[in-house]
């Protein structure tokens, strides 16, 4: 069994483990989809492969977008056994607020710097991992993907699952060595609702469709109640939902002849998107019944399913019994409230468990990753690929 914290330029390529996470760090890949004009994943993806061929690592970059990119790398196997796919992203929010995000400091075991949590020390350790794999002779793949936009719209890992296969798939993200096997879904959508614009002396011709929206928001309100007195998942808890954004109106002298409410809907297993646009449509529905005057669309913008694989998956009770066998205690088995990748691989068909480091500081101004689990990550991944693909 290696040793994460060990140095080998034949198996695990030119950078110890730690190295690999600060080098990682101190790569800008701000996902311009959040920040417009950011430099996206093209630079850390040349970076990774690269890094990954000097490992004897099969791999490749593949643009999803003009200068969003993924890069995919194979340990190929002998022939004849199962693969695994190692899942992290390389996409990071942006920087306002953090002092010297992209100057990986290290203070004890911990590395601060943009991304190191959120997730490129989980990243690093899936990379790590297999590195080390192609020098294990297994008989199946083990594939690693670094890949784009994972913050926004998850193109990376849609494309992935549209052109590989795999029979299992661990998604690195920060656990802190405990094992994530549910998380929440989301949904948005868009409450459109129509005044009839005026001139503000002319209140007989205006319709106010700011004021109209109120009964609105005050059912999202009503239903958000609703949903957090439900039973709820083991887990995850209850759905809920909040309205987001709320814009309306053309200037201070004319009735606004538009309001735009945006929601967001968080989703347990078991709900879907049909449902919860019943929902919403059900609300706008009741407000029109006590303002006959009340016209409203409502949309479905985007929708991320919620997630849940059962404990008794095979790749579940490895990542379990490895992690118990290298920690020394049994890993807590936890739900997350945050969207992640593995509810597209999920879809996909590909059993898959969630298992990173730990740290703190996701979307913060100060954000670490601990080094040492990043190390003992690693060190399940490579128990868990050494057994599933044998």
């Amino acid at each position: 069994m290696p040793d994460a914290r060990g140095y080998d330029r034949r198996v695990a390529g030119p950078l110890t483990l730690r190295e690999l996470v600060a080098e990682l760090v101190a790569i800008d890949s701000v996902n311009p989809d959040l920040v417009p004009g950011a430099a996206g994943e093209l630079e850390i993806a040349r970076f990774v492969a690269a890094w990954l061929e000097a490992a004897g690592v099969e791999a490749r970059i593949e643009e999803v977008a003009p200068g969003r990119a993924n890069v995919i790398g194979v340990a190929r196997g002998t022939g004849g056994g199962r693969s695994l796919l190692l899942n992290g992203h390389t996409d990071t929010v942006g920087h306002d607020g953090y002092t010297r995000p992209l100057e990986p400091r290290v203070e004890g075991d911990r590395l601060y710097g943009r991304g190191s949590f959120d997730m490129k020390g989980g990243t690093a350790a899936a990379l790590w991992a297999c590195a080390w794999a192609a020098g294990l002779e297994l008989a199946g793949d083990v594939t690693v993907v670094a890949v784009c936009d994972e913050e926004f719209a998850s193109i990376g890992t849609q494309a992935v699952a549209e052109s590989l296969w795999a029979d299992a798939a661990i998604v690195t993200e920060p656990t802190a060595l405990e094992v994530c096997i549910a998380h929440k879904g989301f949904a948005w959508l868009e409450i459109d609702v129509a005044g009839h614009a005026a001139h503000g002396s002319q209140p007989q011709l205006g319709v106010d469709a700011i004021a109209k929206s109120g009964r609105v928001l005050t059912g999202i309100e009503d239903l958000g109640r609703r949903l957090a007195a439900e039973p709820g998942h083991a887990l995850l808890g209850t759905g809920s939902l909040h309205a987001s954004l709320i814009a309306g109106g053309q200037e201070l002298s004319s009735y606004p002849e538009r309001c735009l409410v945006q929601l967001e809907r968080r989703t347990v297993p078991g709900e879907d998107a049909e449902l919860v646009e019943a929902q919403v449509r059900a609300l706008v529905a009741e407000a029109a019944k006590a303002d006959p005057e009340l016209r409203a669309e409502v949309r479905t913008t985007l929708v991320r399913p919620p997630f849940e694989i059962a404990t008794e998956a095979e790749i579940v009770r490895l990542v379990c019994g490895h992690a118990e066998r290298l920690l020394g205690h049994p890993p807590p088995v936890i739900g997350w409230g945050a969207w992640m990748d593995s509810a597209i691989l999920d879809q996909a068909g590909i059993p898959t468990v969630i298992f990173g480091p730990g740290g703190d500081g996701a979307h913060e101004a100060v954000e670490w990753v601990d080094l040492a689990s990043v190390e003992r990550c690693a060190e399940v991944l490579v128990a868990v690929a050494t057994e599933f693909c044998a």
